[in-house]
């Protein structure tokens, strides 16, 4: 039984894998016919006609004929061997010859990739002509227009054009020659060749625009106004010299002869149309006009400048020497008193040489003032040059005699400091004393005598001549940082004292039925007789906490409130 079913298995397997080919190769083959048809189908005859419309001759009469025989070779050729191909492979899959229709499916597949790319090819080409009919046909009446245009105000300002107006009339004239062509192209049918003439007109009309437009602009700039601003700089500069000015470091005349010269150059260039030279050769040169004109404003400024500050600066060297001269002489007496780092000391007399050389430039500078022989542009640097040095050494001067007056004021908030630090100390042993405290640790006293003895060095130090407010400072800093901590130490001292005053009173109410605390507050008693009280407080808290946890804190906060009410 099985050696039957097994074969039946393997027919109807079979069966089934050559029904899904067969239906796969039919819809194959009905694409590839729906394909063909919609070539076929296609109204190409009727596209191409539209062509008789235009001049039938030369390359439309040629391009015409190719089409038509390319698209009769597609129809009775192709499309023929296409359906002799489709009835191939019907018959292939009828047989079931699968491999035998995949390659005749391939080939009706090439072929109608063919008919397809040659119908694109006309198309394109067929648009691409009668577009260029049709875009000829506007465009060119526009460049006519554009010429009738341009030949008007040629005409009507030949005046504005000048030497460039024949190299204008010339480029027009290419317009009347290429128009010509174009028409001869068109009636013989060549509208693609036509094509080109109108693209060259367009880029032509361009630029023969932008030479109309700015030729006038620019030949007035090169006959009126530049030579008018190179004349007006030249009398500027006249007028100038004649009023002192030395100007022979611009090397105007030389410059503007250069221009004028360049003038003669740039017409020759405009005349020859060579805008893409001039043009921004132009626009150099009104910068450089420009340029001087900032120059001879800038020597103008700078006179002005020279007029109001030099003699203005002589006085105020002369009042910067006398102060610095009495800040010398105050710096000679401070010493007397004070001591000075090195530094300090010596500005007086180095500011007095820089003085003396200041001095001498500016004695220099008057001198170059008078003679009427520098560009007032580089006195005027020189002036100002001075002028921040003197303002330099004059702030130094200032900065000293500042530090030297801050120096008696320091002097006395140091003596303050010192008699507010003796009534600091005084006060704390005033309050160790009358506080009720068995006795004062021997470290409370150690630290009250090293106190005093910081306040005694400091004491001495303003004791020095010359008194050296640097080594003050610092023992003055010392001082107050270890009085402020015996201050600190007193109350904190005085404040431990209380707490275990209250903490051994809590815990007596329980010293009767409780020996271990009865035993460690008697330690606790002991130690506070010998005044040791970091001890008692050690002692009797932790008693106190182990006997009751949280009593610490509570006496704790009570003896702080006290502290408050106090």
């Amino acid at each position: 039984m099985e050696y039957i079913i097994i074969p039946v298995i393997l027919l109807l397997i079979l069966a089934i894998v050559g029904f899904m080919m067969r239906r796969k190769h039919t819809a194959i083959i009905a694409q590839l016919e729906n394909e063909k048809l919609q070539i076929q189908n296609n109204p190409i005859n009727e596209e191409i006609s539209k062509v008789k419309s235009l001049n039938m001759n030369g390359e439309t009469e040629e391009m015409f004929e190719r089409w038509r025989n390319s698209w009769d070779e597609v129809i009775d050729v192709h499309m023929t061997k296409i359906d002799s191909l489709l009835f191939d492979a019907e018959d292939q899959v009828n047989h079931l010859r699968f491999k035998k229709a995949t390659l005749i499916e391939r080939e009706i597949e090439d072929y109608v990739r063919k008919c397809e790319k040659d119908k694109d090819k006309i198309l394109e080409e067929l648009n691409e002509l009668i577009g260029s009919e049709e875009k000829n046909r506007i465009e060119i009446e526009q460049l006519k227009e554009y010429y009738r245009s341009a030949r008007k105000t040629l005409l009507a300002h030949q005046h504005s054009f000048g030497i460039a107006l024949p190299a204008l009339e010339q480029k027009l004239e290419v317009f009347v020659q290429k128009f010509e062509e174009f028409d001869e192209l068109t009636r013989d049918g060549n509208y693609l060749q036509a094509r080109e003439i109108v693209i060259g007109l367009n880029h032509e009309s361009q630029e023969t625009f932008e030479y109309i437009n700015d030729v006038p602009t620019i030949l007035t700039e090169l006959q009126v106004k530049l030579p008018g601003a190179v004349q007006e700089l030249r009398n500027g500069q006249r007028e100038m010299e004649e009023k002192s000015y030395y100007l022979h470091h611009l090397e105007l005349t030389q410059a503007l002869d250069i221009l004028e010269t360049e003038f003669t150059a740039l017409k020759d260039e405009l005349a020859q149309l060579h805008l893409s030279a001039v043009k921004p050769r132009v626009v150099e040169i009104n910068e450089e006009i420009d340029h001087f004109y900032d120059l001879l404003e800038k020597e103008v400024i700078a006179k002005n400048y020279v007029d109001l500050n030099c003699d203005r600066l002589l006085g105020s060297i002369t009042n910067v020497i006398n102060s610095t001269r009495l800040v010398s002489d105050e710096a000679t007496f401070v010493q007397q008193s004070y001591h000075l780092n090195e530094k300090d000391a010596e500005i007086p007399k180095a500011a007095l040489k820089q003085l003396e050389a200041l001095q001498r430039r500016y004695d220099l500078l008057a001198m170059r003032v008078a003679e009427e022989k520098s560009a007032y542009s580089s006195l005027q640097e020189e002036l100002i040059e001075i002028s921040e040095e003197l303002e330099r050494i004059h702030e130094e001067q200032d900065r000293l005699s500042n530090t030297m007056k801050k120096l008696r004021i320091d002097e006395n908030k140091a003596c303050t400091q010192v008699e507010n630090l003796k009534k600091t100390l005084q006060d704390t042993d005033r309050l160790l004393n009358k506080a009720n405290i068995p006795g004062i640790p021997e470290e409370m006293d150690a630290r009250l005598d090293e106190a005093a003895e910081h306040i005694y060095v400091v004491m001495q130090s303003l004791q020095e001549v010359p008194l050296n407010m640097g080594t003050v400072h610092n023992n003055l800093n010392a001082a107050t940082l270890c009085v402020e901590d015996v201050h600190s130490k007193a109350h904190e001292l005085i404040e431990n004292v209380m707490l275990i005053e209250r903490i051994i009173q809590y815990g007596n109410r329980h010293r009767a039925t409780n020996p271990k605390l009865n035993a460690r507050l008697k330690e606790a008693e002991e130690a506070f007789h010998q005044f040791r009280y970091t001890k008692a407080l050690e002692e009797a808290g932790t008693a106190v906490e182990e006997m009751e946890p949280g009593a610490l804190k509570r006496i704790q906060e009570i003896v702080a409130e006290d502290l408050v009410l106090r």
